[in-house]
């Protein structure tokens, strides 16, 4: 049967190599684009983490508290020296260089009012204490004009550019900074030094954190934000959950009351942009599964055809006793090394292109468009073992459900009624 089946493929073999050519087309397009789907993935995943961290601390119940005073982290410096050292220490269960090089960010946010050249507005001042990688990313996204304030600097601050324009001030121009009823000074003077793009740019300013702290809160924080530069797949994230839950046992063996924080992954900060990313999934098993039932359709014309040019055949070789099953084994066997082949020669150039893009790649001219939307510049492919599986299983599937109907007329018909059979 299988000689059979062999022959019987290269009898039409310009139909067949199509065939096999269509199949290796959809095998290609769907690695590239499982590939394209964890590029963007991991680009919003990496966006989100940069920003907010993987990880983030406030004070327990945030969201319901309304007071400044109450938003406080005491005493912030000794605890991220806390957090640094519980880190190091997180045991073997989980990927260590995943989570090595911990960056961490501190914040404090000011609310107050705002006044420059005669005018006033209500904002909320950002102080940021940021590795150098962090200011430099910051700077990248969303720096628009001049310079971000530097570390314990209390005199520069960046103003998103629509507070900018309300206030009618420019780069070099200063502003005063009042914030009545806080721990600190309550008010201050600083010169615009940075202009930022970015959303809630009407309320929006950044000063260093000592800025910060010297007019609302000495030595306190709003939030600290953990960040692992070493996680940038969003299949890893996993690991996250593992390492949180050590994190909080290790920093409670240190003394800290951890019942006072709220310690959240990043997708619970923001759940919106993770059901996203994980509804994206099955979006793309649907529309991959679609471009395997367009290439079966294909297949099932093919073999479909080559019974049709064989009843006669097949009406010999039942009356001369072949099994009925073998008949259906045979074309199960023709469509199956037809989508093998494609399959094949598809998926080699497919993991070929990945490997490339995986290396990192960019659409030139629509840097603007991503950063817009989430994604950095550079996109990096990914794909995960579940996927290339998936892929070999729709292939497979298409082989047999393809050849199943023609499969099953070719082994129901009778013999004498195949032999008069004429296509004319």
């Amino acid at each position: 049967m299988w000689l059979l089946a062999w022959r019987n493929i290269w009898r039409k073999k310009w139909r067949s190599l199509l065939t096999a050519f269509a199949v290796g087309v959809v095998v290609y397009l769907t690695l590239i684009y499982f590939g394209m789907v964890g590029a963007s993935q991991n680009g919003m995943y990496q966006s989100i983490s940069q920003n907010a961290g993987h990880i983030q601390l406030r004070v327990a119940g945030y969201r319901d508290i309304h007071d400044f005073d109450d938003l406080l982290i005491d005493g912030v410096a000794s605890l991220t020296e806390q957090i640094s050292s519980a880190v190091t220490s997180l045991n073997s269960d989980i990927d260590t260089e995943l989570i090595q090089d911990l960056q961490v960010s501190t914040a404090l946010e000011v609310p107050g009012l705002l006044e420059g050249d005669g005018r006033s507005r209500g904002i909320v001042l950002q102080g940021i204490d940021q590795t150098d990688s962090g200011r430099e990313r910051y700077a990248e996204e969303y720096l628009e004009a001049g310079n971000l304030p530097t570390p314990g600097d209390l005199e520069s601050i960046a103003l998103g550019n629509k507070l900018a324009t309300a206030l009618g001030v420019d780069l070099g121009d200063t502003v005063y900074m009042y914030a009545p009823g806080t721990e600190g000074y309550g008010a201050a003077a600083f010169t615009v030094t940075g202009l930022l793009n970015i959303a809630g740019a009407e309320t929006f300013a950044v000063s260093s954190l000592l800025a910060a702290q010297d007019v609302g809160a000495p030595e306190d924080a709003s939030r600290v934000e953990l960040y692992f530069p070493n996680l940038r797949r969003f299949v890893d994230d996993p690991v996250l959950g593992a390492a949180r839950d050590q994190l909080v046992g290790a920093l409670a063996e240190a003394g800290v009351e951890v019942d006072a924080l709220e310690v959240e992954l990043w997708r619970e900060v923001d759940p919106s942009i993770s059901s996203y990313l994980a509804s994206s999934e099955g979006i793309t098993t649907v529309i991959t599964g679609l471009f395997f039932v367009l290439a079966g359709l294909l297949v099932m014309n093919t073999v479909y055809l080559s019974v049709m040019e064989r009843i006669k055949e097949f009406g010999v070789m039942i009356a001369l006793g072949t099994k009925r099953r073998n008949v259906v084994r045979m074309m199960l066997g023709e469509s199956l090394f037809i989508c093998a082949v494609g399959a094949s020669v598809g998926g080699v150039l497919g993991m070929v292109s990945l490997w490339r893009m995986a290396q990192g790649f960019s659409f030139p001219g629509m840097e603007e468009l991503f950063v817009e939307y989430g994604l950095p510049a550079t996109l990096y492919a990914s794909i995960s073992p579940d996927q290339i599986v998936l892929t070999v299983v729709f292939t497979v599937l298409t082989g047999i459900l393809a050849a199943l109907f023609p499969a099953f007329t070719a082994a129901r018909l009778e013999p004498v009624e195949a032999m008069r059979f004429s296509a004319a």
